[in-house]
């Protein structure tokens, strides 16, 4: 079967066209081995400018290419900076016409910057809606069925929410920051991210409390039992560059 016409435009993509852009990196670190479990590649203009910047230029015209030049992007830079953990790839739904197809650029990256394929996770954010959800499980099981783990990004503030879990449960979920913030002064939020531990527990679902910011946030979401973090508590994002993590004691 041929490409569609949407997947062939994402290949040999130039440098210098309206999609220029770069990566910076966040940890997310698993603090009861006290190491970094992955880096997440953070959209980021040529220059460092903000992913707001980048993002603005996105329309249904380049979706399809901007969803390639991230991924192409996030390997090669992983490559380049030797990064030592897994290497997580945020990517867009509805910019996926055939899996397969769609896969292939990064693939091909991949074995250019010599990257193993088994430290790379696709996380698919919550927040952007999905308009086919039977499109998305297939995406997804088609990324597992070649060996990446994947993730569910935003959990707790998107469309599908247990719509997607029900149909597909990836290795990895990330709590939304809504529900960190200040969940240490929060009841509601608390008893909220209790049940989805429960909930992921028994689905073998392990699960990344994302966006703490505060001591007293992290506290309260060890003594749930998550082990596995990422926030400016820990480190800030560096553009083309792996930051210091500062590990709780």
């Amino acid at each position: 079967m041929s490409d569609s016409p949407s997947c062939s435009a994402c290949r040999d993509l130039p440098e210098d066209d309206d999609l220029s852009l770069s990566m910076a990196f966040q940890p997310i670190i698993d603090v009861a081995q006290g190491k970094v479990f992955a880096h997440e590649a953070l959209v980021r203009g040529p220059a460092g400018e903000g992913a707001a910047s980048v993002l603005a230029r996105v329309n249904a015209d380049n979706r399809y290419r901007f969803d390639q030049r991230c991924r192409i992007k996030a390997v090669e830079w992983g490559a380049r900076l030797q990064i030592p953990a897994r290497l997580s790839i945020n990517f867009m739904p509805n910019a996926v016409y055939r899996a397969e197809t769609c896969i292939r650029a990064t693939l091909e990256a991949a074995q250019r910057a010599h990257f193993p394929l088994e430290r790379i996770i696709f996380e698919v954010t919550e927040q952007e809606q999905v308009l086919d959800l039977d499109h998305l499980c297939a995406i997804l099981h088609a990324y597992r069925a070649r060996g990446f783990l994947t993730a569910i990004d935003d959990f707790g503030a998107g469309f599908a929410g247990l719509n997607l879990l029900a149909d597909f449960q990836p290795d990895l979920l990330k709590l939304d920051m809504g529900l960190v913030r200040g969940i240490d002064r929060d009841n509601v939020r608390q008893v909220l991210v209790e049940g989805t531990l429960d909930m992921c527990r028994r689905l073998g679902i392990a699960v990344i409390a994302e966006g703490v910011e505060s001591r007293e946030e992290y506290d309260t979401l060890r003594a749930m039992g998550i082990e596995l973090f990422q926030g400016y508590l820990f480190a800030r994002p560096l553009f083309q560059g792996l930051p210091d993590v500062a590990y709780p004691e």
